[in-house]
């Protein structure tokens, strides 16, 4: 069976972090995700995913992220069913996250540092030429076996 999801999106407001009684530490937040495609009116649609971390990633996301902030969420989807105060069973969808990517940094006004120039680009390491592979093996199309 698999549960896996892949989320990339801004925090609707500040995460807000907790304890447990045993003393671990909790953070939950929205993600607004852009939906792939416009309404009939023309304009762009979000979802707000519910998510929640644990542990020291937890500590990370509240000292790190802020309302604005992008993210990228890895994790999983969890369903739980608690009474309301009007006796009706509900049910709450949430995303437990594995691992949250800091796509912006707190404060940070910009989705990402920018590309490196061409001169400050890395260089390859290691005993690998940048050349394409010119050996000595002729193949085919007809020997690959895909």
């Amino acid at each position: 069976m698999i549960n896996r999801i892949v989320l990339v999106g801004r925090l609707t407001r500040d995460p807000e972090m907790r304890y447990t009684q045993s003393g671990i530490a909790v953070t939950r937040f929205t993600l607004a995700c852009d939906r792939p495609f416009s309404g009939q009116d023309g304009k762009r649609e979000a979802d707000f995913i519910d998510c929640v971390v644990w542990r020291k990633q937890a500590e990370n996301v509240s000292k790190y992220l802020s309302k604005g902030s992008m993210a990228g969420v890895d994790g999983r989807l969890q369903i739980s069913s608690y009474e309301g105060q009007d006796g009706q069973k509900r049910y709450r969808a949430e995303v437990v996250a594995d691992g949250v990517r800091f796509l912006s940094s707190k404060g940070d006004g910009r989705d990402s540092a920018p590309p490196p120039r061409d001169d400050e680009a890395p260089q390859a390491k290691g005993g690998f030429d940048q050349q394409p592979y010119s050996g000595g093996i002729d193949l085919s199309d007809d020997d690959l076996p895909f």
